[in-house]
């Protein structure tokens, strides 16, 4: 008689059951060679051909992409470590902002007033660019800003705050007013960045024209490597020892500090390499969608990352991937016919997954992967 099916805690599995099994791996290449070979179709076909693919599909699918990187980034702090941050819009954003500045430097003087300055500075009767807008015409500078502006950020609150032994919803609730408070600070004509419009209008990316189809598939390619890159990294942490002092900290913090560890460094590495990620994955973003701005950084946005990682199955590392797909695949096409009611239906989204699947899509299929192995096993 087969032992019965006892559903796993989030980030650890069953008798039998692998992070990824060769089956998986497999369908992830798979799923890498088809996701690579779109644009292909859309450069190398015509409009009219039956395979072609239209580049709204691509940048479509290149910031869902984005978004997928951005629930990756989160289910390593929730789902392994259970760190509940609803305020990782603010890293996600100040990673395109960064990125952005670089953006808005390379517009150059093909802007509507056509000065060296950004048209939002001209409009605002700005004389010259602010200090910390020093050397963010240079890619590489502005790159670098895109790791260590979410990560500084991250490390000094965090430090604070898991000094301070702060868990738990009150964390979340700080995590949520550190976003809020970073929107209305960039939503101020006076901060330097562009107010309630953010950056727009970008022009040029390493001299290539940004809107040019092969600059597009350019921008496509690097997310997906990004992407794959960042499920790998997160798999080789949560694997390691590190990942199981994690799952421990999760589980029980006053235990592991009886046993003689210190959670505020591995909490630290964490929250900062989450934040790391996703204002990478910020960086992404902007080039694609061709805007930043405060929005990005509301609390509704940071609320919309932890419904991708519990839809898709937090503590899977996958799952988030497939909860970013498809709850945004969902909202592209109802806000294309019921726009008004779209966060109505996300609110019953995070109703039903909680109630029916409170594991998520990828927990679903490994309890179903579960149940077979168990009437397999005498």
């Amino acid at each position: 008689m087969s032992a019965p099916y006892t559903p796993a805690a989030p980030g650890r599995l069953q008798p039998g059951q692998r992070l990824f099994s060769p089956k998986a791996w497999a369908g992830l290449l798979a799923a890498v060679a088809v996701l690579a070979l779109l644009p292909l179709l859309n450069l190398a076909l015509p409009p009219g051909h039956p395979l072609h693919v239209s580049s709204y599909t691509v940048a479509l699918l290149g910031k869902f992409m984005c978004y997928a990187m951005a629930a990756l980034a989160l289910d390593l702090v929730w789902g392994y470590a259970g760190i509940l941050s609803l305020g990782h819009g603010v890293f996600f954003a100040l990673g395109g902002y960064a990125h952005g500045m670089y953006l808005m430097r390379a517009i150059g003087r093909d802007g509507v007033y056509q000065s060296h300055l950004p048209d939002f500075m001209v409009f605002l009767d700005w004389k010259e660019y602010p200090w910390y807008w020093a050397f963010t015409d240079h890619f590489l500078y502005a790159m670098l800003l895109v790791v260590l502006v979410p990560g500084a950020l991250a490390f000094i609150f965090g430090y604070f705050a898991f000094r301070s032994r702060i868990k738990g919803v009150y964390f979340s609730i700080i995590t949520q007013a550190m976003t809020f408070a970073a929107m209305l600070l960039f939503f101020r004509n006076d901060t330097g960045f562009g107010g309630n419009n953010g950056f727009t209008d970008f022009k040029r990316i390493l001299g290539f024209d940004i809107t040019a189809p092969d600059t597009r598939a350019a921008l496509y390619w690097t997310t997906l490597a990004a992407l794959a890159a960042a499920l790998v990294a997160a798999r080789a942490v949560t694997q390691s020892k590190l990942g199981r002092v994690l799952t421990a900290l999760r589980d029980s913090e006053s235990r592991l500090r009886f046993i003689g560890y210190d959670p505020l460094g591995f909490k630290l590495f964490v929250w900062t390499l989450s934040a790391v990620m996703c204002g990478i994955a910020g960086a992404l973003y902007v080039p694609q969608v061709g805007i930043i701005n405060p929005g990005e950084m509301s609390t509704e946005t940071s609320i919309e990352m932890v419904i991708w990682v519990a839809t898709g199955g937090r503590g899977t590392l996958i799952g988030p991937i497939v909860g970013a797909g498809a709850v945004n695949g969902l909202k592209t096409w109802f806000t294309s016919v019921l726009p008004e009611f779209w966060l109505y239906a996300l609110g019953l989204i995070f109703v039903l997954t909680t109630l029916f699947l409170p594991q998520g899509i990828v927990g679903l299929l490994r309890q179903l992967a579960s149940r077979r192995y168990a009437r397999k096993t005498p």
